[in-house]
């Protein structure tokens, strides 16, 4: 199967890897349009089955609990994003030279003629948070717009449903552009790349070659990070149309074809007039919530691709001002005797808590979880002289007490050695005891949560209940 968009698919015999999320959505679609589906899938367990049972009831094969042979006389395999490229099954398709695609391969090449351009977000942090201020900036400019993609709502849908869109906003993980080989976006950004998910890529270099094909053949504009040289590495070595343009977002004052911040005023000098000498205001950083760096850094990005696609300045600013981050994210909970208590529960890798600790001058930090093969040396060197304290969490606990000792060892230390969710309350409590009038008690964990919490949300919730628990008896 080429690159161009595929019409016919009646008798194609293609294999959809995983069910859940993507898995069946696509194979729902794909047999909608005449394929004859197979679904295999790792897992045989209660959910799986039933899964199973609605499919096959439409004429579905679902093979469980084999997930790695290539079904005899598969010509296409469309995979779950998180299915690992060095599985049995790609290995097979491989010799066999059968093609693999993601969702979002698939999404693209089942666009209609008059489809509407993508406007692409990807990089280890901050893709959630970029997408939602770009879909609000595109909204307030009176388009018709969604946020698609990697934040929950198919991109399956987006494409196939009723409703016609100007534009969309796509957040799209590495995963996913590792199995989307011919899209093409009108613009797109990479806003930072840190190590993240590097046992499914192999090494930094794949995970970031897989990042930069989100510039692949963009037409309009290929915004980057000024103050991380790799998203502009990954600019260079991309192959666009002509006239595509390389544009930088920075926190300082910007040079021409580029957006930044000059006296806390958002400023664009690449898409107006004459960018040597000429600045658009587009808003102020009091527009933003919350305005600390990163965040900033996220909306300069998410106007970048806005004015890429033609919005004006007023927009930028009014779509700003009608974000609202979503919960988790640097969430201001309460103040306690004079003391914040923030959760950025979300923070699941060093780079993410890194950007939260930067935002806070004197913090007592929550911290701990799964580090998924994460160091903190350079995390913790960075912050020392903002720690007030610290207070560990969670099974890798150990290996953030270890950092803390190298490099802040004047920074008293609280080791909870508990994993039930009930620890929550204490580290709360522990935090109240080291924290001084003017702190900041900051939940950044840099690690995942499902040691003891289900995911990143009910760490957050059981933090906010215990601040508040703490309120309530101040």
């Amino acid at each position: 199967m080429g690159s161009g968009q595929v019409t016919d698919w009646q008798g194609r015999n293609v294999t959809v890897a995983g069910l859940g999320v993507s898995g069946v959505p696509a194979a729902k679609v794909l047999h909608g349009l005449g394929a004859q589906v197979t679904v295999v899938n790792d897992g045989d367990d209660e959910r799986a089955r039933a899964q199973a049972a609605e499919l096959t009831a439409l004429g579905v094969t679902v093979r469980l609990g084999d997930g790695d042979t290539l079904p005899e006389g598969t010509d296409l395999i469309v995979t779950a994003p998180g299915w690992r490229p060095d599985k049995p099954l790609f290995t097979a398709a491989e010799r066999a030279g059968v093609p693999v695609w993601g969702d979002v391969e698939l999404a693209w090449r089942l666009r209609g003629p008059d489809a509407a351009p993508w406007l692409a977000v990807t990089g280890t942090n901050g893709k959630t948070t970029t997408v939602r201020m770009l879909a609000a900036i595109l909204e307030a400019a009176g388009l018709r717009t969604a946020a698609v993609g990697n934040i929950g709502v198919s991109l399956l849908d987006a494409v196939l449903g009723d409703e016609k869109y100007d534009v969309l906003a796509v957040e799209l993980s590495s995963y996913q552009l590792h199995w989307a080989p011919s899209l093409r976006a009108h613009s797109a950004v990479v806003l930072n790349l840190a190590p993240d998910h590097l046992d499914w890529h192999g090494s930094m270099e794949a995970y970031a070659a897989d990042k930069g094909r989100v510039y692949e053949g963009n037409r309009v504009a290929c915004v980057y990070n000024v103050a991380d040289k790799a998203t502009e590495d990954l600019v260079r070595g991309a192959d666009v149309e002509e006239g595509c343009r390389a544009v930088g977002f920075t926190l300082g004052a910007p040079a021409p074809s580029q957006l930044g911040v000059v006296d806390g005023i958002l400023v664009d000098r690449a898409f107006v007039e004459n960018r040597q000498r000429a600045a658009q205001e587009l808003a102020e950083v009091s527009d933003i919530d919350p305005p600390v760096p990163h965040n900033v850094a996220n909306a300069l990005a998410a106007a970048a691709l806005a004015r890429a696609f033609g919005v004006p300045a007023k927009a930028v600013r009014d779509g700003l001002r009608a974000f609202t981050p979503d919960a988790h994210r640097i969430a201001h909970v309460a103040d306690v005797d004079g003391v914040a208590y923030i959760d950025d529960s979300k923070a699941t890798n060093t780079h993410a808590a890194e950007a939260s600790l930067a935002a806070y001058e004197s913090v007592v930090w929550i911290a701990g979880g799964l580090a998924k093969g994460a160091v903190f040396d350079e995390l913790v060197a960075g912050a020392a002289a903002r720690l007030r304290g610290a207070v560990l969490i969670g099974a890798d606990r150990a290996l953030i007490r270890e950092a803390l000792a190298r490099h802040a060892p004047e920074v008293p230390v609280v080791d909870l050695d508990r994993t039930d969710t009930g620890a929550m309350l204490q580290a709360v409590q522990e935090a109240k005891r080291l924290a001084r009038p003017g702190d900041t008690v900051l939940l950044a964990p840099a690690c995942a949560s499902m040691d003891m919490f289900t995911n990143y949300n009910k760490r957050g919730d059981a933090f906010a209940e215990a601040v508040r628990e703490l309120g309530a008896g101040a």
